[in-house]
């Protein structure tokens, strides 16, 4: 039976809609000619010519225009061109589908992902995992700076990746030794290795193995020359787990953490008592964010006012429960439990977050005020933005039963803008919002076009804000007007950055408000 005429697809919006796709796709026949190429391989590789203008040509030849265009990073190329031209073609013949990722000059990194079709030809999919990649790279880095050993496995029990300290747990000389083993088979190395202290009556491999049906264990390890190592076993939110060996033979990574803090600390007052002194003759700290949002130079001795008030309670707060739950892990002869060190743990995480929020805002006005802070414009689709960042949001506004309303979102709307920054700004105004919302309320989100501009509004059914607070609630330091028994506090930074975020794309934000009625955030940055 043949579907009627009128609900058969019109094949004419395929071009269309391929064009409209933010990956490269590529049609090769089965001599590695080029058949077809969407727009945005043209996006990816900007020396190239038109892609019209290359069907016909072969896989090699565009790879060496990629090449003579400049886009391939040196670093790819030291091998030698050949060898270069080889190894991607390797990739349609293999058989073995395995993305390959190319280094650009830019510092871009696109992945390339090949299928064979039924004709013997390939299709190509060529993907920006820049992002990606470099937050893997950050994380692994992380992870090798970590005192503790670490790994990760997938929803499979199979390893993903660890980090040396990891590796020598189990007893291999590398991680490459154990990515893609199962999490049993690395138990039983272990166990053959010889080094830990196991009970000679129990199955050591099971008993590991079953701890792995609950979303947390925890429990302790001795080595056969009497260290001892606190072991995590947590699921992750993509189903596999994590697992984390710490050293507890004593406290030396808890007073590493709290010198750490103090140093911090004194580095901090070190220089706001050089940015006092230079205040006259040169920009500082805060001379650059109160200069970038408008306060006269008369006025930047009440600023840096603010920011001693702010760092007294905003630095020493955080790092009161740091040091305090730090002594309580380290009284002698305490007995923690696992979920008790785990609170304490998550606490100190908490303070050291907070400290670390602060200062990241104030080098991110900094940035903006000393003309540093580059942007990397984009066509960005705002509807799904919003969402995006409203879905990081949701489990903080059930917690206090606020709903939040996006059906006034409209669709295809484009945003020229850094999608970090973008993020961040919503996310910052989304905070804002819940921060001030009884339980129980409601906050709105809206995007819809306004001439050449994008409109973001978030607005609550909060408190809302007094007409004369309206103007100082955008300048740095400054929470006045709204509070709630809910409202978590901080250093009054955030909506400062938004405003210089938004200005330095070119928009603006607003904020209007009835007290009692509520507060509304309006933002608007260039269309696309």
């Amino acid at each position: 039976m043949h579907a009627p005429e009128s609900e058969v697809p019109d094949q004419a919006f395929l071009p269309e809609a391929l064009d409209a796709l933010r990956v490269a796709l590529t049609v090769f026949d089965a001599e590695m000619r080029l058949v077809y190429a969407n727009r945005h391989f043209n996006y990816l590789f900007r020396s190239m010519p038109d892609r019209e203008t290359l069907v016909g040509a072969k896989y090699e030849d565009l790879i060496r225009r990629e090449v003579q265009g400049g886009e391939i990073a040196q670093a790819a190329l030291l091998p030698g061109l050949a060898t270069f031209i080889a190894r991607r073609q390797a990739q349609f013949r293999t058989g073995e589908f395995r993305p390959m990722d190319i280094p650009l000059s830019d510092g871009r990194i696109v992945e390339i992902k090949a299928r064979q079709t039924k004709n013997g030809g390939w299709i190509a999919l060529w993907t920006d995992v820049t992002h990606a990649r470099h937050d893997l790279m950050r994380f692994e880095d992380v992870t090798e700076l970590s005192s503790d050993a670490v790994a990760f496995y997938d929803k499979t029990d199979k390893l993903v990746m660890c980090n040396d300290g990891y590796a020598k747990m189990v007893g291999v000389a590398s991680p490459d030794q154990l990515k893609g083993l199962f999490f049993a088979d690395i138990v039983r190395r272990a166990v053959e290795s010889d080094q830990f202290v196991i009970d000679a009556d129990i199955d050591f491999v099971a008993q590991r193995t079953a701890m792995r049906r609950v979303p947390t264990a925890a429990y302790t390890l001795q080595t056969k020359t009497g260290a001892s190592y606190l072991v995590r076993d947590r699921a992750t939110r993509d189903g596999g787990r994590a697992v984390v060996f710490t050293d507890v033979t004593d406290n030396r990574r808890t007073e590493a953490a709290l010198d750490e803090q103090i140093q911090a600390l004194k580095r901090t007052q070190q220089a706001l008592a050089s940015l006092r002194a230079e205040s006259v003759r040169q920009a500082s700290y805060l001379e650059d964010v109160t200069r970038q949002l408008g306060a006269v130079k008369a006025e930047a001795g009440t600023a840096k006012t603010a920011l001693l008030r702010t760092m007294s309670h905003e630095l020493k707060t955080p790092l009161n429960a740091i040091i305090g739950f730090a002594d309580l892990l380290r009284t002698p002869g305490a007995s923690w439990a696992p979920l008790q060190v785990e609170e304490y743990a998550d606490l100190i995480h908490t303070g050291g977050l907070n400290l670390l929020r602060l200062l990241n805002q104030i080098l991110d006005l900094t940035r903006i005020a000393g003309g540093r802070y580059d942007l990397r414009r984009e066509r960005i689709d705002a509807k799904l933005t919003m969402q995006d960042v409203q879905a990081n949001f949701a489990e903080r506004a059930q917690a206090k039963s606020i709903a939040i309303d996006a059906t006034a979102c409209a669709s295809g709307v484009l945003v020229d803008a850094d999608e970090n920054a973008l993020r961040g700004i919503i996310a910052q105004l989304l905070d804002n919002a819940i921060n001030f919302t009884q339980a129980g309320g409601k906050v709105e989100l809206m995007v819809n076009r306004a001439g050449p501009r994008v409109r973001f509004v978030v607005s609550d059914n909060g408190p809302g804000v007094e007409p004369e607070d309206l103007e100082r609630i955008l300048e740095p330091f400054e929470q006045v007007g709204r509070s709630t028994s809910d409202h978590q506090g901080g250093a009054g930074l955030g909506l400062t950055l938004a405003k210089s975020l938004a200005e330095l794309h070119g928009g603006s934000l607003a904020v209007e408000s009835v007290p009692g009625r509520g507060f509304t955030a309006m933002l608007e940055l260039p269309g696309a």
